[in-house]
């Protein structure tokens, strides 16, 4: 019986689909009577669908079709309703023999009106916010942009912190992000097409890049993915780069992404692409290369020296993320001589009560840490902070107390995870937190040789990266000695030919 109900209830989907698509299908008729019909059954159950008819002058009927919430009732009312109804009919027009006539006579004051024939065409206008006005004995719908809901205000952004420069941040309305790229980049060379993606969703995504900067084999490469996506709904800038991206299975971000309109425009005199999705405050940029995701966006605000700096102290630190737990195990299980006596007797006193082996060791300390930083994240901001702090300090001391774990194990995860936080990107962090795990692995089983294999595994995954045409280690791969220079040394901005930034 249960299933039979089931199946009824699946019949009656189906059919309720298929009228749906009949009616999307379907085209404007002369009356407006069925024309009403057709759309109520295409919004059926659709309780902030208004539908609002009027007459003028007892002559000619007008239906007008929003979304509650989307739109501007003010200019509905002064620069629609009103004129019709108050300020009666143009003169020299009688009954109304087309209300995009009356809009391209100027006689109502809107703009971006469009007109349309086709139910689909306007109901996917009218979900966006559009205002649809249909008259009696015309085939054709006015479409007017009278648009207005609920945004985020323009705020500092929150994963990106700035020392100095602007403040601003990207927000959730693709056409207040292009305005803030337009604000910067004050040329029509500066090019923004439009593209729809989502079955259901019909998202807008913008592809930003400047004409004769940009690489033409990046910008149709990324045409062409994008037009290739097929999925029913498109929710974030983060979809969008799971679909268009390279390699799948690599572990390194192949889009560089960021909320702040100073480091996009950066990418955009740089010659990148960029794209940006309605819906979402973060900007992708194309191609990615693994230098730009150890670069800060406030590097080119300062002064040479000074980054120059900071720039070898993140390359080492980010060496020490990745390599030193595996090393301590591969030097203190198979290369002990390549330790100062000393310390290496001080590590076997300590490590003299320890339960289990030295990988085991660092592998329940990493998964340990991996799981407070997570928590950190995912709590509430007043808390997260404070937990993962304190749970760190209370866990490590706890389990060297109890002799679960040793010492040094604990320094070594702790100071390889602390460099970790060096990596400006977070979401090129995450690589570099996955490599360790394989190559303790690695360094468990054949020490330091097998450190040097998963090293070359990882290098000769990069050179065969190319993401959007483009080398991942790029200028070090392939080389080039004027791009290089920058990877070593922040030149001065005068001696730099090429605008933009860090992008």
């Amino acid at each position: 019986m249960g299933w039979f109900r089931k199946s009824n209830v699946k019949n009656k989907l189906k059919t309720n689909d298929n009228r749906s698509s009949e009616n999307l299908s379907q085209t404007i008729s002369k009356t407006i009577i069925k024309n009403k019909q057709v759309l109520r059954n295409i919004f059926q159950n659709c309780s902030d669908i208004v539908f609002h008819e009027i007459t003028i002058h007892s002559q000619t009927k007008l239906l007008l079709i929003y979304v509650d919430g989307m739109v501007d009732t003010d200019i509905i009312i002064s620069n629609i309703l009103k004129p019709l109804m108050y300020d009666g009919l143009p003169q020299g027009l009688g009954t109304i023999d087309s209300v995009a006539q009356m809009c391209e006579e100027e006689h109502l004051s809107v703009l971006n009106t469009k007109k349309l024939s086709g139910f689909g065409d306007i109901t996917n206008h009218i979900l966006k916010g559009n205002l649809a006005i249909l008259a009696d004995k015309e085939t054709t719908a006015l479409l007017v942009d009278v648009k207005k809901f609920e945004t985020r205000s323009i705020e500092e952004p929150a994963n990106e912190p700035s020392l100095r420069g602007s403040r601003e941040s990207f927000t959730e309305n693709i056409r207040t992000n292009t305005t803030m790229l337009r604000r910067i980049i004050a040329t029509p060379k500066l090019k923004i097409e439009s593209v729809k993606t989502g079955k259901l969703t019909h998202t807008d995504i913008a592809i930003s890049y400047i004409e004769g900067t940009v690489s033409r084999t990046v910008l149709n490469t990324v045409r062409e993915r994008l037009n290739r996506i097929q999925t029913d709904g498109i929710l974030e800038s983060g979809n969008i780069e799971q679909f268009i991206e390279e390699t799948h299975f690599s572990p390194f971000p192949q889009l560089l992404n960021s909320e702040r309109p100073d480091v996009v425009a950066a990418g955009l005199l740089e010659g990148r692409v960029v794209i940006l999705t309605n819906g979402s405050p973060t900007a992708l940029i194309a191609p990615m290369t693994f230098w730009a995701g150890l670069q800060a966006p406030d590097d080119y605000s300062q002064r040479f020296i000074f980054i120059t700096l900071v720039r070898w102290i993140r390359y080492v630190f980010t060496i020490i993320s990745v390599l030193l737990p595996s090393l301590y195990i591969a030097l203190t299980n198979f290369h002990p001589e390549l330790i100062p006596p000393v310390l290496m007797l001080n590590i076997a006193i300590l490590r003299e009560n320890a339960p289990f082996p030295t990988v085991i060791e660092v592998l329940m300390m990493e998964i340990v840490f991996e799981g407070l930083q997570e928590a950190g994240i995912r709590l509430p901001k007043q808390i997260g902070p404070l937990v993962s702090i304190v749970g760190a300090l209370v866990i490590g001391e706890a389990a060297v107390n109890a002799g679960i774990i040793s010492a040094p194990v604990v320094i070594i995860v702790s100071t390889a995870g602390i460099a970790s936080f060096i990596i400006p990107r977070y979401s090129f962090g995450f690589p570099m937190r996955m490599l360790r795990f394989p190559l303790l692995l690695l360094s468990g089983i054949f020490g330091i040789f097998g450190i040097a294999i998963g090293i070359i595994m990882i290098i000769i995954h990069l050179i065969h990266l190319n993401p959007f045409g483009a080398s991942y280690l790029y200028p070090v791969s392939p080389f080039n000695k004027r791009d290089f220079k920058d990877v070593i040394i922040r030149w001065p901005r005068k001696l730099v030919k090429k605008g933009g930034n860090n992008a």
